[in-house]
């Protein structure tokens, strides 16, 4: 493999988890876009979504011929309706009675919900790493020397998907300029009509499942999950939604697609152990250098 084979086939490397973490920083920027709040228990929330893929697919028999189309749709709409709701639960009970309060005060509360969440899965599901189905296994897709393989190609194209239909949404539908108009002013939205409590929960409905249907992506393309995973992945796309701006939703998908390219380039030409450092100094320079992120728009708070 040539240098510039090389080169790309770490990009699509890259990108694969990218989608991934775009997938997740959209819960992050969604929940910061209304209501100014760094959710740190999205993560939790995210690793939960495998976990509930996997209870799914422990009622199928585990045979060679398991890529069941049937169990892989259960899965996400297990993973997705259950975080989904997750984190409209979290958000009445932990965050909507603290709304007025500081923001430290919330703060705290997310950290510690990302706590309770986290031994919460350990309880249930045991310490040690579990095991994913094999799904798309041996096949590929290879161009000389490049190799995209069919699981990537399915993250890649489903993460597109969904992305692409919350952007619709966002966009076209009369909830998606609720949401909009939450955003840019909570107090001219409640003059206008609109049910402001409704629509925060609506941004934890989306923002969890997306990041629950990432959990089952994640845990199809690394084949193991822990209930530690959340934190560290979290914190990534947290670090890519500062990286595309905070609060905007191009700018998180853009931003998860950026890190994971660059996380991959990291680990193809430095080394796999020093990823996770080579995604952490970047948020270092992002906040020292440019902490409004590529796309963030100027705002009064």
């Amino acid at each position: 493999m040539n240098p510039f084979e090389t080169f790309i086939q770490q990009l699509i490397n890259g990108l694969t988890i990218g989608m991934i973490y775009a997938l997740i920083a959209l819960g992050y920027t969604m929940v910061y876009g209304i209501i100014q709040l760094i959710n740190f228990a999205h993560g939790e929330i995210f690793i939960t979504g495998a976990f509930f893929a996997l209870a799914v697919f422990g009622l199928f028999p585990h045979t060679p011929q398991f890529n069941s189309v049937l169990a892989l749709v259960l899965a996400f709409g297990a993973a997705m309706a259950g975080c989904g709701f997750l984190g409209v639960v979290i958000e009445r009970i932990a965050y909507r009675p603290l709304r007025k309060a500081p923001r430290l005060a919330c703060l705290i509360t997310a950290i510690g919900v990302s706590f309770i969440l986290q031994n919460v899965l350990m309880l249930i599901w045991g310490p040690v790493d579990k095991s994913f189905p094999a799904f798309f296994k041996h096949s590929a897709l290879t161009f000389g020397s490049l190799r995209v393989t069919f699981m990537q190609g399915f993250i890649i194209i489903t993460s597109l998907v969904m992305m692409i239909a919350l952007r619709f949404f966002v966009t076209r539908t009369m909830l998606g300029k609720a949401l909009r108009a939450a955003s840019a002013d909570m107090t001219a939205a409640r003059l206008m009509g609109i049910n402001v409590d409704k629509v925060i929960s609506i941004c934890f409905l989306i923002g969890s499942a997306l990041g629950g249907a990432g959990g089952v992506m994640y845990g199809m393309y690394y084949n193991t999950i822990s209930f530690h995973d959340g934190y560290l992945v979290g914190i990534k796309a947290f670090t890519a939604a500062v990286l595309g701006g905070i609060g905007n939703v191009p700018g998180a998908m853009l931003g998860g697609i950026a890190l994971g390219m660059l996380e991959g380039l990291g680990a193809g030409y430095l080394s796999s152990a020093w990823k996770n450092v080579f995604a952490f100094l970047i948020l270092v320079i992002l906040l020292l250098c440019w902490p409004s992120g590529i796309l963030r728009k100027s705002r009064n708070e």
